[in-house]
């Protein structure tokens, strides 16, 4: 039953996802077919969104790093009281 709702719900959503055909005529070739809306307005739409995404894979890169291997040795670090307790 699980696997039938999870499927179901993937697939609605795949549909919801595909852009409309007057939605179609107004993206730029790049991102026809993807995205709703207008589209980007400027050159700068993609600069920002670039610079998004290159904050976004620095926090995940540095988020599991740190997750992996902390580097925390100190005996005195705030870690040791949550974890001695």
């Amino acid at each position: 039953m699980n696997r039938f709702l999870l499927t179901s719900l993937l697939l609605l959503l795949s549909i919801a996802a595909f852009a409309c055909p007057a939605c179609e005529k107004q993206q730029p070739e790049l991102l026809r077919g993807v995205s709703h809306g207008a589209g980007p307005q400027s050159n700068w739409d993609y600069v920002i969104v670039w610079a998004a995404v290159l904050i976004v894979l620095a926090t995940l890169f540095y988020t599991i790093k740190w997750l992996v291997k902390p580097g925390e040795k100190s005996e005195e670090h705030i870690k040791r009281t949550v974890l001695e307790f």
